[in-house]
């Protein structure tokens, strides 16, 4: 057993292939977290012998420091997924003050993985699962065979009676069925219908604005085959029960199973009703009692909290009794498994009589079902200690999962010290009141919604709901501040898989905070924390939403918070900028979010300001305007923070770009990308900047747009592709629409590589709708000629774009602003465009104007611009005869490149070139 790396392990239902990592219980694999995987594999490796616990931690956290507690709680994970002690099947004991032992026979086969048995990446959102399933699998198979041919189905029964069980273990055994996964969709931390569709968009990677049709989202789906699955309905009925109609017409294969205490009564739904577990009768022998459902999950359940735990002859009928009075509701029967321990089964029968028929005013009838669940939590909550029952109903403002950090942060206070938390917490989850979730190296706990909605009636009663929202709030806080921090130097998916979990938390403490009563000012300062997670779950708007709220009750705040206006503002000027561009109200915002910052001598502020209004400049074409801003950055002296510095530097190559200067801006660019590499990228955000894009990407998107101009086409191709790759694989949305608009579509028109411009403008306005940001989506539909020339207001960049893609026309307004230098980057080619249309019946105008935009291009050392130019000027005087002179100029512009002759304008010259050779005089 010492080496089992080539070879399968077989166990009761299960086959295990170590060098895989793979559990394949009756051929399918099972879904284990990496830590229980790990347990096992050890304790296959020692099977018959004990395993110390801190052997076991040794080799299964070697570099991290874990408790005791951490290995329980993993271990309680595995043997419940192995379904440990269900059936009298033992596989795992605790050997006492000793360690566990695997102790099942096992058999060593040669590793011949099932073709089907290898599990690929899974395309699917279901969580691992925490506890196997008893006395549903005849109803399970029937709903995996039910559910492709009625394609909705809605589970429906009592709370606790098993629904969100039954349908994920539907949706498990589905797993490989759809094309384009499976996703699951809860709805219990949800509290008014605004938030489906915009959680349901996230969750199916689509774009959902506010006022668009729900028949328009359902189209969407038209062509994808999925199974959805809505969790936990009962609240929000009347909504869910729409969507799911719509959706089922408009997209013929998408399914969907809906849990719900009651049935939605939406057309196309097919209703199957969960019964209690079928409990055994008094009389009976004892090989048929085991045979019922009921019994075996209490006496699986008990095993769980008691090793020693055995069902003696004697204690049968007390089995029995406890499981026909308790309804065979699933969670009832755990809830009282989990005191057999503390009080054996004698004894726990008598303290249930006790409570019920208090319950039930003294007659001994049953409770009426729909009572029994209530009764049972009543019974729980009434044997936990004082410090418990304060414990579980304040964690009940969590709406999602939660550390135990952040339970310690929200429980302690009044009644509470921090050091009695750990305890309690303990004893809640040994008592099922509360769930743990062992992820890889850290606890998550959560309360089930059942659970959550009774212990906040307790907390409410207690009067206690405000002072513990309050505390929930400041632990949002304390995350989201410490989000601020990670944003910067953590990699994207690892940050959202990280904080995105907390968004539900953070909603109900920011409604709480911000509405009449709440605690304003915590509030706000988490309306300002949390700017990053909306930005990464492409929620602009709903943070606009809060920001807006935030700033008109900051002067209702007593004591003056210049610095919290500040950061307000700045966050309302990038939101606006990216829904409307340069309008008055994005100017506004980063003019007052600069005085602010000005009164506070306020550096960081400052040059958030400064390059916010920066950006708004260069958006609208002004660009000296933008110049002479980016010159403030010297003025502030950024340099006493190195990081500030990059981003003032990769600032300043923006304007010199813009403005002409190609030559500075080439040198500034590859030195700032320099020092990005040298920095490990730890300024990813440039987190003292007004409008928030990758570095990497902004940095390398503006050289590419410089190469392009200095005569590089193909190094410039390259280094977009480099961008747009960099901004896809951290997933960032503004970062990908900003290197397309930018650079990606800009350069393949230029180069004239059509198919590549198409699929680029394509992804571009699929981004910019899916992160919702406006900007961009009119920058996308400028590109595709969706929109007309009077869209252009306040986009003066991208008429520029425009113009130099040969789309759009040149009036002596421009002309003007180009001899001007307010055209900046684009100014020759802007005279030789009004030169070869305006001046076409004007040769002497046309060939003064060329020459002075051949001579400006030379200046800015835009080798694009002076190939245009010479190209433009050389067909004018070939049509006056100057063949030697056109030929002379034209081959002197095209000797200086040294790639990209196969794009348009190379080719175009070439062939002119070609023209001039044969026509020149012998």
């Amino acid at each position: 057993m010492s080496d089992l790396s080539d070879q399968a392990v077989h166990f009761g239902p299960y086959r295990v292939h170590p060098r895989q990592r793979l559990v394949l219980e009756a051929g399918r694999p099972l879904r284990l977290g990496r830590r229980a995987v790990d347990i096992l594999l050890v304790l296959l490796e020692q099977a018959g012998n004990v395993v110390s616990k801190q052997d076991l931690i040794a080799r299964v956290w070697p570099r991290s420091v874990v408790e005791d507690g951490n290995l329980r709680v993993h271990m309680a994970a595995l043997r419940k997924a192995l379904g440990d002690g269900q059936a009298g099947q033992r596989y795992i004991v605790t050997v006492a003050q000793r360690g566990y032992s695997f102790v099942a026979p096992l058999s060593i086969e040669p590793m011949t993985l099932p073709t089907e048995g290898v599990p690929q990446r899974p395309s699917h959102n279901l969580p691992l699962r925490r506890t196997r399933m008893i006395g549903r699998q005849a109803l399970i198979d029937s709903l995996v065979q039910q559910l492709p041919a009625q394609r909705f189905i809605t589970l429906t029964g009592a709370g606790g009676i098993g629904k969100t069980t039954v349908a994920l273990r539907v949706a498990e055994l589905l797993i490989g069925n759809y094309r384009d996964g499976i996703r699951l969709l809860d709805l219990a931390p949800l509290s008014t219908p605004s938030m489906i569709l915009p959680n349901l968009a996230s969750l199916l990677d689509l774009t959902h604005t506010e006022h668009a049709p729900l028949v328009s989202f359902a189209r969407s789906l038209h062509e994808r085959q999925l199974l959805l699955v809505i969790d936990n309905c009962e609240h929000l009925l009347d909504d869910i029960a729409l969507i799911c109609e719509t959706l089922l017409r408009h997209a013929p294969s998408v399914h969907i199973l809906t849990t719900s205490r009651e049935a939605l009564r939406a057309e196309g739904e097919y209703v199957q009703r969960l019964e209690p577990l079928a409990c055994p009768p008094t009389t009976g022998n004892r090989a048929q009692a085991l045979g019922y459902p009921a019994l075996q999950l209490l006496i699986e359940r008990a095993m769980s909290h008691q090793d020693s735990f055995a069902l003696g002859e004697a204690e049968l009928p007390l089995a029995i009794d406890i499981c026909q009075r308790l309804d065979g509701i699933p969670l009832a029967i755990e809830l009282v498994a989990a005191q057999i321990e503390r009080f054996g089964l004698p004894g726990l029968l008598v303290q249930m009589e006790d409570n019920f028929r208090l319950l039930t005013r003294g007659r001994r009838s049953a409770l009426p079902r729909h009572q029994t669940l209530r009764a049972t939590l009543d019974w729980s909550f009434d044997l936990l200690t004082g410090c418990e029952q304060v414990c579980l109903r304040r964690l009940a403002v969590f709406r999602g999962g939660f550390s135990l950090a952040s339970a310690a942060a929200v429980i302690a206070g009044e009644q509470i010290a921090p050091a009695e938390v750990l305890g309690s917490i303990t004893q809640l989850v040994a008592k099922s009141l509360l769930n743990v979730e062992a992820a890889d190296d850290d606890m998550v706990y959560r309360l089930l919604d059942i659970t959550r909605t009774y212990a906040l009636e307790k907390l409410s009663v207690a009067d206690e709901l405000d002072a513990t929202r309050e505390r929930h709030a400041a632990r949002c806080l304390a995350l989201m501040e410490q989000a601020q921090e990670d944003w910067h130097q953590t990699a994207t998916q690892a940050w959202i898989d990280r904080y995105a979990p907390l968004r539900e938390d953070v909603r109900a403490a920011l409604d709480w905070g911000l509405a009449e009563g709440g605690e304003h000012l915590l509030a706000i300062r988490l309306t300002v924390s949390a700017m990053p997670l909306w930005q990464e779950l492409s929620l602009l708007r709903e943070h606009g939403l809060y920001v807006g709220k935030a700033l008109a009750l900051l002067g209702t705040v007593i004591a003056p918070c210049p610095r919290l206006n500040m950061q307000l503002q700045l966050a309302l000027g990038s939101l606006s900028y990216h829904a409307v561009g340069g309008a008055a109200q994005t100017i506004a915002a980063f003019v007052d979010a600069r005085r602010l910052a000005d009164e506070r001598q306020d550096l960081s502020g400052q040059l958030r300001a400064v390059s916010g209004h920066m950006a708004v400049n260069l958006c609208a074409g002004l660009y000296r305007q933008a110049l002479e801003q980016s010159l403030q950055f010297d003025h502030l002296d950024p340099r006493t923070d190195p990081l500030l510095d990059l981003s003032a530097q990769r600032l300043r190559v923006l304007a010199q770009h813009f403005t002409g200067n190609q030559t500075l801006a080439r040198q500034n660019a590859e030195q700032v990308i320099q020092r990005m590499a040298q920095s490990g990228h730890l300024n990813r955000f440039g987190h003292s900047i007004g409008v928030q894009y990758d570095q990497s990407v902004a940095s390398l998107t503006v050289l590419a747009r410089i190469l392009w101009l200095q005569g590089f086409p193909e190094q410039a191709s390259r280094t977009a592709n480099q961008a747009l790759e960099l901004a896809l694989q951290i997933n960032h949305g503004t970062s990908i629409c900003y290197t397309l608009a930018l650079a990606g579509v800009v350069i393949a028109r230029h180069n004239d590589d059509a198919n590549t411009a198409h699929t680029l403008q394509a992804l571009l306005l699929e981004h910019a709708h899916k992160h919702s940001v406006q900007l961009f989506q009119t920058w996308a539909g400028h590109y595709a000629g969706i929109l007309g020339h009077r869209d252009l207001q306040g986009m003066g960049i991208v008429q520029d774009i425009l113009i130099t893609l040969g789309v759009h026309e040149v009036d002596m307004a421009g002309v003007e602003r180009a001899r001007q230098g307010d055209a900046g980057w684009c100014a020759p080619e802007v005279l030789r465009v009004y030169a070869e249309h305006a001046l076409a019946d004007d040769p002497s105008g046309a060939q003064a104007l060329l020459l002075e935009a051949l001579d400006l291009a030379r200046q800015q050392g835009a080798l694009a611009w002076e190939l245009r130019c010479a190209d433009s000027l050389a067909r004018l005087w070939q049509t006056q005869g100057r063949v030697q002179a056109a030929r002379d100029l034209l081959s002197a512009v095209y000797a200086r490149y040294t790639e990209g002759f196969a794009t348009r304008d190379l080719v175009r010259v070439r062939s002119l070139l070609d023209e001039l050779q044969d026509k020149r005089p012998a």
